[in-house]
């Protein structure tokens, strides 16, 4: 058996060990005192989130800085861009119609006994009233809103400081700043040479840590698993909201197993089947660890050395889509705020419904890659449908009515966090054939005086001159 089927094998054992260990404690302990279970979330954090999340700011900066300059011609850089921005947006939105679409049709917030919906509602305000961490993050999300949000990522776009944005564990700057330190290097030509052969080493020397990191994915993926699980009780999975659970994965197996490999099948000319198995590793750690972001190293990994990929697509499109595509979430939006105002007998005429899926795809954009942000992030959502509702005369929804959703959030997070990968991977695919690696290594780089003599008609990136490489 290969070390990779090994491996693979070792995070099946872990994770299906994590669910029958987890339902023994749930049954033995956590039912009664699930905060007697924390000591395995914090094994697993110490085991495989933390040292995966060491990895994201440095990996994420010399994995841009590495794909920006292999482009070879700058110019290069927009196509690139483009296409990858019109790919994340198109899947999110998709993704955020299907699941508007699926719980309007089943309305699974619809019949239940009013003693059980008051029951729930009064059980997540009390769940919400002990997180004041999440109460914190609502009430700034409530404050924000739509435009808020927005001016929040812009401002991470525009960093004041690199290094704060890197301590502060924002990679939104990071690749802004590292987009633009890239381009630099390709335009200072030849001179720039030593550096970039430093951030390919810099790069080699990560992904090497990341393969050491991997073999900790086993433990880590059962140790969490087994908190999850143990907290919850698959218990939960009948109970009052499984009818909302199910239209989620639902939802998300639709958008995964269907549409994205429709895209990667007619655009991108690839047995999407077989590159979900390629992707395994990757897909499977963001099932256990519930983070986008700590996936990242393995994504990025996996994508280039098992998925076919591109260094050139995967270094550039992975560490961006782990910060803003964010399928699943946006899937998962819709349909949670619509179940919400179904659930409290709140009627969604269509207009709501248009900005249900506009304010959950642009939610979404803003969500962190860590667990249980698109609760937060779904308080924006609400916030837009209540003024709507206003204009109209119709009571709000109060917004700790997401303390709902608090007992199977994890769950229904974990089966989306896979669908936001598996979306990043199929963009790295696809980019892959409008940035191919070159045949023959690194692209050489024009000399900046070259790029700026005066007798040359037209400023190339392409190498002229005997012993010079081709740019592909």
């Amino acid at each position: 058996m290969s070390r990779s089927n090994l491996l693979t094998v070792l995070i099946l054992i872990g994770l299906a060990g994590g669910v029958i260990l987890g339902q023994w404690l749930h049954v033995t302990v956590g039912a009664d005192d699930p905060r007697a279970l924390d000591w395995l979330r914090d094994a697993g954090d110490l085991i495989l989130i933390r040292p995966l999340t060491l990895m994201i700011i440095p990996l994420v900066f010399a994995s841009v800085v590495v794909g920006v300059t292999s482009l070879g011609d700058p110019s290069k850089l927009g196509r690139v861009g483009g296409a990858t921005l019109i790919y994340y947006f198109s899947t999110m939105f998709v993704a955020a119609v299907l699941g508007a679409v699926l719980v309007t049709a089943v309305e699974p917030g619809v019949g239940l006994p009013a003693d059980q919906v008051a029951s729930l509602r009064a059980d997540g305000e009390r769940s919400l009233a002990e997180r004041s961490d999440l109460r914190t993050n609502v009430g700034a999300a409530e404050t924000l809103g739509v435009s808020g949000a927005w001016m929040n990522i812009v401002r991470q776009m525009v960093p004041s400081n690199v290094f704060s944005e890197m301590t502060s564990n924002r990679p939104l700057g990071v690749i802004v700043a590292a987009l633009l330190f890239g381009l630099a290097l390709a335009a200072t030509g030849q001179r720039a040479k030593p550096a970039i052969d430093f951030f390919n080493a810099v790069f080699a020397a990560l992904m090497t840590l990341v393969l050491w990191i991997l073999w900790l994915t086993p433990i880590g993926v059962l140790l969490l698993v087994a908190w999850t699980v143990g907290t919850i009780g698959l218990s939960a999975l009948v109970g009052p909201l499984s009818k909302y659970m199910l239209v989620v994965v639902v939802g998300l197996l639709i958008h995964g197993a269907v549409i994205l490999p429709l895209v990667l099948w007619f655009f991108g000319r690839t047995n999407p089947f077989r590159f979900m198995w390629q992707m395994r590793r990757a897909l499977l750690t963001a099932f256990g660890t519930d983070s986008s972001s700590a996936t990242l190293p393995v994504t990025i990994q996996t994508a280039e050395t098992e998925g076919g990929c591109s260094k050139r697509s995967a270094n550039f499109v992975l560490p961006l889509g782990a910060t803003v595509n964010m399928d699943g979430t946006a899937l998962y939006e819709a349909v949670a705020v619509v179940f919400l105002f179904q659930l409290l007998g709140i009627e969604l005429s269509s207009a709501e419904l248009i900005i249900v899926v506009i304010t959950a795809t642009l939610a979404a954009i803003g969500a962190a890659g860590i667990p249980s942000a698109g609760l937060v992030t779904m308080v924006i959502v609400i916030t837009a449908v209540n003024r709507s509702l206003a204009g109209r005369g119709v009571e709000a929804l109060p917004i700790a009515a997401i303390g709902i959703l608090l007992g199977v959030d994890r769950i229904l997070d974990m089966c989306r966090t896979v669908v936001n990968v598996w979306g990043d991977a199929v963009g790295a695919k696809l980019i892959t054939r409008i940035a191919p690696d070159p045949p023959d290594g690194p692209a050489a780089i024009e000399p900046l005086e070259a790029l700026a003599a005066p007798d040359r008609a037209t400023a190339s990136i392409s190498p002229v001159g005997p012993g010079r490489a081709t740019n592909g």
